[in-house]
């Protein structure tokens, strides 16, 4: 039975893993749409407006329209935002830190991923320099969050009685599946997608997750490639647009016998792009934490109607400067005519269609294009498609401009109230540099074998990675997205050289964001000069502890004077208490009385084998036993019954009326106390809902218990102590804990060093450590929040300063 089970549990788990994959694609389906749609309406109206108004002199009235637009939508988005805080932003430092084992309030609700998939299409449609990648990964983190549960706090009413991944455990192996699917459905990159999970996110990963995470992608990849395929195209059951944001086929024409994709040399080029991409990511970077901070003081504190002031200011200011850069500064060049050569082949039919359909004439006679309006009256990918696939050229003063506009007003806008990505904006940005750099060398180095559109993709690369500073999953995102397995060594070599150029001067923004939170993430390992500390220079001594058999008003006191999630079950050694005292508050002075206890038994072992070596081995066994007839002590009988007495109470019912309290003193404080297991507030906290308890004049056997599933029916919003109705328990009743403490949790010694405890507790995913000594005393525990760098940064001055 337990074989079937087992099995009907892993099938269910598959079940669930594509039914998140396909609702990620759906969601992502929904966010595209709509985001097309008012985008669409958006350029027509303000377009025919433009060309309206340059022969009549109304252009006033055109920039008037195009704000009312860009207003509206951002309005929306920042009013869902006030819906849900936490919709605010990627989402991905979020999830990172729930991934890493960090509860972020409210991050996986169904409230979040409505306001953040809504908000996020009214913030694109709006005009900001953000992109909808981001808000996806998150989408998709919080439908594998919620699916399997089948229950939401938003629909209360809607009960399932689903007795499957009732543990944290699960829960997170699902958020890595919907992180990955959201990675997957905006870049049509499914390997990605899982290399972005592993690499960014969890911290705890299992083999077997790996293949249920790559299928969950592919679901989610196909699903979106299917629908869009068919509402664009018509074409029901081709697969022709696999994600969100599409790159297109990178081809030299026909026409030029010179180009290639790239050469060895353009290598250099590349290494020196990465150098740059990495100062400017560490410089974006930079701003974007003093714009952090100087929100976090002046704008958070403020009414919330504040925030979407400032959310409005960006939007009026970003729409302000669209709008003139594109009539002021642009400048006409001409529609090249080997791009109409491209048009007759069939693979790069669709793509050059696009480019060719998204120029914009802009104050520009027949056969020539505005440059710059081009680029900022365009959605963000068809302005990336420009700049990857448009053989016309784009001027250098374009560029550069283009480039200083967007690096500015991203930087800004990211870390406002709205729903925001940072992939699209930074591969755009990078893209206008890659480009700039492909101009330069054709026209004053004279290289003409130089393919603009590798320098536009590797620029794009440069710049993103030396913002996110990821290595592995952006890789393969950026060859899956182009095809184009031939640029997998450039873009390698140039996100490596980004990401330590810029690693040199700061964190990667995502890291910078989960700092200014203050949340204790756990890097992937700790500093080499860490290990001058041990586990009893960081663990926390004052320890709240509850006895095997403790009284309802005890435990009551202990949860709502305490927030820790668990707690040591202990038994204190009062014989030993005065000793210990006088002794090292680590290893209690009763390990003399267990060595010499140990050394006799050890002399007596050694003397029987040396007396039993002459025997032959037939006479050996009758030795032992007649041996060990002759030394039975007499009280043996006595010590058998006691045995058989206890069985069923092996823990001392000892002051299960005494809590641990604030008035204790020092003495108290550090009792020996034996350690026997740990046991989680929300087990404590169960039971007592529950009314488990006995008497005094009952024994403990007389307890009501509890199965597993029953003690997990509450997961995962566990009833709160305050919230309790109490007044139906006797507050002198028992409750056993023995039979729901873990009895053999991870434990350390109090001379582990610092890096192993730092492994075992990260790759392990724990929460809590009790150090346990020599003479099994727990003397402290170790939580997150003791393996942060800064504690132990703290940690390792006060050991300087003691040395």
């Amino acid at each position: 039975l337990s074989k079937q089970k087992a099995q009907r549990y892993e099938a269910v788990k598959w079940v669930l893993v594509f039914a998140i994959g396909v609702c990620t694609g759906l969601v992502g389906l929904f966010v595209d749409f709509f985001v097309r749609l008012f985008t669409q309406l958006k350029f027509q109206v303000v377009q025919s407006s433009v060309e309206e108004c340059t022969e009549k002199g109304c252009l006033a009235l055109s920039l008037l329209e195009l704000l009312g637009f860009n207003l509206t939508f951002v309005f929306l988005a920042s009013l869902l935002v006030l819906i849900q805080p936490i919709a605010a932003g990627s989402g991905i430092p979020e999830i990172k830190c729930y991934l890493n084992g960090v509860k972020v309030p409210g991050v996986v609700r169904l409230r979040t991923v409505v306001c953040k998939a809504t908000g996020v299409l009214f913030s694109v449609a709006g005009g900001l320099f953000v992109g909808k990648e981001g808000p996806m990964i998150h989408s998709g983190a919080v439908v594998g969050a919620g699916l399997p549960q089948f229950q939401s706090i938003s629909l209360r009413k809607i009960q399932f009685n689903f007795p499957y991944f009732c543990s944290d455990r699960d829960k997170r192996d699902f958020v890595s599946a919907g992180a990955a699917a959201g990675v997957a459905a905006a870049f049509g990159a499914p390997i990605g997608g899982t290399l972005f999970s592993l690499e960014e996110g969890s911290s705890f990963w299992n083999q077997g997750l790996t293949w249920k995470v790559l299928f969950c992608s592919m679901a989610a990849t196909f699903t979106l490639n299917f629908f869009r395929s068919g509402i664009q195209f018509g074409s029901w059951g081709s697969f022709q647009l696999p994600g969100l944001l599409n790159f297109g086929e990178f081809k030299c024409s026909e026409s030029d016998k010179k180009c290639h994709l790239w050469t060895a040399v353009d290598l250099g080029f590349f290494i020196l792009m990465g150098i740059v991409g990495g100062l400017l990511g560490a410089t974006f970077n930079c701003l974007n934490k003093r714009l952090a901070k100087y929100r976090m003081r002046n704008v958070h504190p403020k009414p919330k109607l504040v925030r979407v002031l400032e959310s409005l200011l960006v939007s009026l200011t970003t729409t302000v400067v669209v709008f003139i850069a594109s009539m002021v500064l642009g400048e006409c060049r001409p529609i090249s005519s080997s791009r109409h050569s491209g048009n007759d082949t069939l693979s790069l039919q669709d793509i050059s269609e696009d480019v060719n359909s998204s120029i914009k004439t802009f104050f520009c006679p027949n056969e020539t294009y505005n440059d710059m309006a081009t680029l900022f009256f365009n959605p963000q990918e068809s302005a990336i498609l420009q700049l990857f696939h448009q053989d016309g050229t784009f001027s250098p003063v374009t560029l550069s401009l283009f480039f200083l506009l967007y690096f500015l007003l991203s930087c800004w806008t990211y870390g406002i109230s709205v729903p925001s990505g940072l992939f699209v904006p930074s591969l755009l940005c990078g893209a206008a540099f890659g480009r700039l750099v492909a101009n330069l060398l054709k026209s004053y180095i004279g290289l003409d074998h130089i393919y603009s559109g590798t320098f536009a993709l590797i620029g794009a690369a440069a710049f993103l990675g030396g913002v996110v500073r990821m290595t592995i999953s952006l890789t393969v995102i950026l060859i899956e997205s182009t095809n184009e397995i031939t640029y997998g060594l450039p873009i390698m070599i140039t996100l490596m050289v980004a990401k330590w150029t810029g690693d040199f001067f700061n964190k990667g923004i995502y890291d910078i964001h989960v700092n200014l939170r203050g949340v204790p993430l756990l890097e992937w390992e700790t500093g080499v000069e860490m290990d001058k500390l041990q586990a009893s220079d960081i663990m926390e001594p004052n320890l709240t502890y509850v006895y095997p058999h403790t009284r309802i008003q005890s435990l009551v006191s202990i949860l709502r004077t305490t927030v820790h999630h668990a707690f040591p079950v202990v038994t204190e050694n009062r014989g030993n208490e005065r000793e210990f005292m006088k002794g090292n508050q680590l290893i209690s002075n009763n390990i003399k009385f267990k060595k010499s206890s140990i050394l006799t038994r050890a002399g007596e072992q050694r003397k029987r084998s040396q007396s039993m070596k002459s025997y032959p081995s037939s006479e050996l066994r009758n030795m032992c036993d007649e041996h060990i007839a002759t030394e039975e002590p007499p009280e043996k009988e006595d010590l058998l019954q006691q045995m058989l007495e206890r069985r069923y109470t092996p823990y001392p019912n000892l002051y299960p009326d005494q809590s641990p309290s604030e008035e204790w003193t020092m003495e108290e404080r550090f009792r020996p106390l034996t350690f026997h297991g740990l046991i989680l507030r929300s087990q404590l906290v169960t039971l007592l809902d529950r009314g488990v308890c006995y008497s005094e004049s009952q024994s403990s056997a007389s307890q009501p218990r509890l199965s597993y599933a029953e003690m997990s029916e509450d997961y995962p919003r566990y009833p709160d102590i305050h919230d309790l109705d109490l007044t139906l328990l006797n507050p002198r009743m028992i409750v056993d804990v023995t039979p729901y403490m873990n009895p053999s949790p991870f434990t350390v010694s109090p001379n582990t060093h610092v890096s192993q405890v730092f492994n075992l507790f990260r790759t392990m995913g724990l929460r809590h450590l009790p150090v346990v000594n020599a003479v099994g005393e727990v003397v402290g525990i170790i939580t997150r929040h003791n393996l942060t760098h800064e504690f132990l940064q703290a940690r390792l001055r006060q050991h300087y300063q003691t040395i």
